[in-house]
């Protein structure tokens, strides 16, 4: 199974497999303790950064495990971003309704929380499309 293709200081580059998002995990968890963020708030960017990915890879790759994804960690000041590209299909935020939690949960029905869960963990979501794919932002900020 294909994982990483590179990994830098602030960069990691992976296949779009979910075999990988531990490894995706991981190097979200490291930044966030190498500039001493609470646990709970690492855990918070994390969980974002996780279901970032996997929809990224069930949706903008229709779950083939030869495509690329990028993380890009950037922290200023008391601003922790994350950056994460991706040359899948475009979709539009706007499109995404708020879910129905009490109706998800009778129903017993998995997925389709990953937009309203980033946007209730972080205080930014900014999706933007590109030209060959696409690009999302998450940011938190801290003390």
């Amino acid at each position: 199974m294909k994982t990483k293709l590179n990994i830098s200081n602030n960069e990691l580059i992976i296949y779009s497999s979910t075999s990988n998002l531990a490894e995706v995990r991981s190097f979200v968890e490291m930044h966030g303790k190498e500039v001493g963020l609470d646990k709970k708030v690492i855990a918070h960017i994390t969980l974002a950064v996780d279901e970032a990915c996997t929809n990224i890879i069930e949706h903008a790759y229709n779950n083939s495990p030869n495509e690329k994804i990028k993380l890009k960690i950037k922290t200023v000041i008391n601003k922790f971003s994350i950056t994460i590209t991706d040359s899948g299909h475009h979709f539009d935020p706007s499109l995404i309704e708020e879910p129905d939690i009490e109706k998800t949960q009778k129903m017993k029905k998995g997925g389709g929380l990953g937009m309203f869960l980033m946007k209730k963990l972080m205080d930014e979501v900014k999706y933007i499309a590109k030209k060959n794919g696409n690009e999302l932002i998450l940011i938190k900020y801290f003390n």
